[in-house]
């Protein structure tokens, strides 16, 4: 396989939250986590050749969180790229991330790799739980839309624009931000997913017809509960489980783009392609010519 067909791999990692118990230090669960997802992920067979970092990268947004972030990630030998989310500040990503490009005041920016635009966007308000996407932020994303409308474009933010059914994570379907970003991508047929996080679970659905994937969290999971929920009745409901962190692959090949979610673990290997497995092996390559 020469260079030029190669795939292009990006790895996601999301909703990090390092700094959620700041008096643990380097022993924080949430750090311990992340430490063994970058392991996990640096060790795997398929080296990224691009890490996405999308949002809620610390759990209070400050410098001290971002700089225990940063720190192995100046190890890496891929890029890396950092998204803002509700639990991040701006400024500190920006401090930590001195190289990461902002406009206007946010954290997006498009990147371009194998024939495949990558847009980064920014759906942070400060004090805001849920998402935002102003007419600056949508301005910019339909520019870049409209300046590549020939090139495959995968869409990368914190805040999915979709109800999941999390009743207490998820935002009103009519929201004013949700309508913005959709304004924006409208008639842009080029998009081929959106990728998000927020959620801490795994999630496939669409949206306006573009498929959209939510990657599942290196802190905790949130728990799956598609009951309503009632914010002046406390019923005890289970909210947050210590499940394994996740990564995620997204492979980008002769124009289609697939993705992989990996929980990290440890599991007993059950095969492996040995001389006893090799005729089968055959036989399943075979039945492609």
């Amino acid at each position: 396989m020469t260079d030029a067909d190669q795939p292009l791999v990006i790895a996601q990692l999301t909703d990090i939250h390092i700094g959620f118990d700041p008096d643990a230090g380097d022993e924080e669960l949430n750090t311990l986590r992340y430490r063994a997802t970058l392991a996990a992920l640096l060790d795997q067979p398929s080296r990224p050749d691009l890490l996405v970092l999308s949002g809620d990268l610390t759990d209070r947004g400050d410098a001290e969180s971002f700089a225990r972030l940063a720190k192995p990630l100046r190890k890496l030998p891929f890029p890396v790229v950092p998204l803002v989310g509700n639990h991040d500040s701006r400024e500190a990503l920006l401090q930590a991330f001195p190289d990461c490009a902002s406009m206007d005041g946010f954290v997006h920016y498009a990147i371009e790799r194998a024939g495949l635009l990558i847009l980064c966007l920014d759906t942070f308000d400060p004090g805001r739980h849920g998402g935002a996407f102003c007419a600056r932020r949508a301005a910019w994303l339909a520019g870049q839309l409209a300046a590549h409308d020939a090139t495959p474009t995968v869409i990368f933010m914190h805040h999915p624009p979709v109800v999941s059914g999390i009743d207490w994570m998820d935002p009103a379907p009519d929201e004013q931000w949700i309508s913005t970003f959709a304004a924006a991508i409208e008639g842009h047929g080029q998009i081929r997913a959106i990728h998000c996080g927020h959620l801490h679970r795994t999630l496939h659905t669409s949206f306006r017809g573009i498929p959209l994937g939510i990657t599942p969290s290196v802190a905790p999971a949130v728990m799956l509960d598609l009951r309503a929920v009632d914010a002046e009745e406390p019923d005890e409901r289970a909210l947050i489980a210590a499940e394994p962190p996740h990564y995620a692959l997204h492979r980008w090949h002769s124009g289609t783009l697939v993705t992989h979610y990996q929980p990290v673990g440890d599991w007993p290997l059950l095969a492996s392609f040995g001389p006893p497995l090799q005729p089968m092996m055959r036989d399943m390559f075979a039945e492609r010519e």
